[in-house]
């Protein structure tokens, strides 16, 4: 291991708003919020729904499979706590319900990826607690 590779990786801080997502990952699942009164989906977790801005927001367990909207392959990592995982798969999905998550494609070489590529969610656990959204490709 060198010395770059052994400075920590920042890690999510989840809040009372983000909470339940992040509780979910921990339980392989994802949850998104849905607004009561337009049915619109929400990500990332809001106070309001951006469509209609009414407060009346809930949680739906959804699969977490979707579409590869854009993506982008970092041949050098993005900061020096990810010099170990170069190449990365940086991806933006378009899930079933519509939304666009962000997050990093494993399973799959960097030449291999492809704009309108099925994917789903991978979970990956930390020994924080904390469980990372990745995705990796449908067969």
């Amino acid at each position: 291991m060198t010395e770059l590779s052994a400075i920590p990786k920042p890690r999510p801080q989840p809040t009372p708003r983000s909470e339940p997502f992040w509780d979910a990952l921990r339980e392989d699942r994802v949850v998104l919020q849905r607004c009561d009164q337009c049915q619109g989906w929400i990500h990332y977790p809001r106070l309001r729904c951006p469509q209609c801005m009414s407060s009346k927001l809930s949680w739906h367990e959804v699969g977490g499979t979707g579409t590869v909207f854009s993506f982008t392959v970092a041949e050098s990592p993005t900061a020096p706590n990810f010099v170990d995982e170069v190449p990365q798969c940086i991806v933006i999905v378009e899930l079933d319900e519509g939304v666009h998550i962000t997050g990093t494609l494993v399973g799959v070489a960097p030449d291999g990826v492809r704009i309108g590529m099925r994917v789903g969610p991978h979970f990956d656990h930390g020994e924080d607690g904390v469980t990372l959204l990745r995705f990796t490709p449908l067969s």
